[in-house]
């Protein structure tokens, strides 16, 4: 890999992460440990006994999911991961909303989670016999999280890979003790059969286990910071979702054989916050939930670090469209960090946090579920317009992609997204726990986020031209180190004759004709 010129802005570090480093970010941000301990006891009371099928069906639909998604990555060479997928495949007003739906996304999931990670410390803090305030904890936070996005990429590879690796590490251990302990009454797969799955608590429990999955399609956003993008992208994708699908379900198993599949749905009523502590404490020992308690604290710290990161190349990217101040597109010389990003993307997370503190809400029922309720459906919306962008977009390029990957995954990706919404929608008081009022609140902001994205393009159109004609463009050939360019749609004859060498045609783009 060349030097760049002495005098040339310092970029990203190229060449960098390996799939496992990928992986352990996009895994991290879906904090398998408090999804597991925190969540999944909810899943049990509303799902019964056939509950780890929703973790394997959700799994599955982000696995079809996928198929069209990483197609489509081997095309797309642009930094702005979602957004430039959306753009490039339904048009460019429709990716400059869901670049603001992107940015609503990460930080409603980031954000809030700073109210988990004040209750979760507060929580461990009392288990072992101490009073420990929520606000000083989370505002902590705020800063070690800021640091870790202000170092360079590997350092926070490097992190994330040994928080993973704890946390992952109790629920095996956990899974472990119930395995060779032979669970309450003897192991049995009795309550994955259809019955059971088949219930009224079903749809409920997929929309638990839809959410358990966020933040797994941020591989794309590594992009530049990849060694072998076009081979590395598709093998974390998968590797996450495929990880965290068989995982998720087998650890729910495990925990109802702990109490036994006629008691375990009663346990999770009584205690639903103490279900895995009382595993554990059972099968294991006192101290492995002395330790859990410790373990689901860092859980939420790289969980924040592995979205910090990626909202920081978000902004980095749309900073760099021109959509974003330039300023928000520095790079730190030495870490080779989108620092002023990181920089700016913490001061808002103090000021929601402050502004919660201020007004008197829970940490936990308000900050957190209030803030990550829009930020999930966000990010399940922009899911949802890259399934329906890849069979637009490959109708435009030439290509060897099969009808498999272009057409019939990524459809049945769309209609099983569409669905999963539906599902989140329909039951969203069960993760906000507010009033009608509040829910329809916080439905809405997606929608009225997405219609502003559709204003602002109008108005970059009319009075920004050359920043909305290069809106997602693909980047100069070369700057992705050894990766080959991405083919063109202006050698075939089949592409519209206004379609640009930086940016082809899109169906719904004023130069896309059909």
């Amino acid at each position: 890999m060349s030097a760049p010129a002495p005098d040339a802005p310092p970029g990203l570090r190229t060449g960098t992460l390996t799939t496992a480093d990928i992986s352990f970010f996009v895994v991290s941000a879906a904090a398998p440990l408090t999804v597991m301990a925190g969540v999944a006891p909810v899943a049990i009371l509303l799902g019964g006994v056939g509950a780890p099928v929703g973790y394997l069906l959700a799994g599955l639909t982000l696995t079809v999911f996928a198929v069209g998604f990483t197609a489509m990555s081997r095309h797309v060479r642009s930094a702005g991961a979602f957004y430039a997928y959306i753009a490039r495949g339904l048009g460019t007003p429709i990716g400059i909303a869901a670049a603001l739906v992107a940015m609503l996304g990460y930080n409603g999931m980031e954000i809030g989670v700073y109210g988990l990670l004040g209750s979760a410390t507060s929580d461990t803090a009392a288990a072992l016999g101490h009073d420990v305030p929520w606000l000083p904890v989370s505002l902590a936070g705020l800063l070690l999280i800021w640091y870790g996005g202000h170092r360079s990429i590997d350092f926070g590879a490097k992190v994330l890979g040994v928080l993973l690796v704890a946390e992952t590490g109790i629920l095996v251990l956990l899974a472990g003790g119930v395995l060779l302990d032979g669970g309450a009454h003897g192991l049995s797969l009795g309550g994955l059969a259809p019955a059971h799955v088949l219930t009224g608590g079903t749809a409920a429990v997929l929309a638990f286990a839809f959410a358990a999955f966020t933040g797994f399609e941020s591989t794309v956003i590594y992009r530049r910071e990849a060694r072998d993008p076009a081979r590395t992208i598709p093998r974390a994708t998968y590797l996450a979702v495929a990880f965290l699908g068989l995982f998720y379900a087998f650890v729910v198993w495990t925990v109802i054989q702990a109490f036994g599949e006629d008691e375990v749905v009663r346990a999770a009523a009584d205690d639903p916050g103490g279900l895995f502590f009382a595993a554990i404490t059972t099968y294991v020992g006192s101290w492995a939930a002395d330790l859990m308690h410790v373990l689901i604290v860092t859980s939420v710290l790289a969980s924040l670090l592995a979205f910090h990161n990626a909202i920081n190349r978000y902004t980095l990217s749309l900073a760099e469209e021109g959509v974003l101040p330039k300023a928000l597109g520095r790079i730190h010389p030495r870490h080779r960090s989108p620092y002023v990003a990181g920089a700016a993307q913490t001061a808002l997370g103090a000021l929601v946090v402050l502004a919660f503190a201020l007004a008197g809400a829970d940490p936990y029922q308000q900050l957190l579920l209030w803030v990550n309720t829009p930020g999930m459906l966000g990010l399940m919306v922009l899911q949802l317009l890259a399934a329906l962008s890849v069979p637009f977009f490959f109708r435009r390029i030439p290509h060897d992609e099969g009808v498999l990957r272009t057409v019939v995954a990524p459809v049945t990706a769309f209609v099983l997204l569409a669905g999963a919404i539906a599902l989140v929608a329909g039951h969203v008081g069960l993760f906000t726990g507010a009033s009608p009022a509040v829910n329809t609140v916080l439905l809405s902001v997606t929608p009225a986020v997405f219609l502003l994205g559709l204003l602002l393009a109008h108005r970059l159109r009319r009075t920004r031209p050359e920043v909305y004609a290069r809106f997602a463009a693909e980047p100069s050939t070369g700057t992705e180190g050894a990766e080959p360019p991405c083919p063109h749609p202006t050698s075939s004859s089949s592409t519209p004759a206004s379609a640009t060498p930086d940016r082809p045609a899109t169906p719904l783009s004023p130069s896309a004709t059909d």
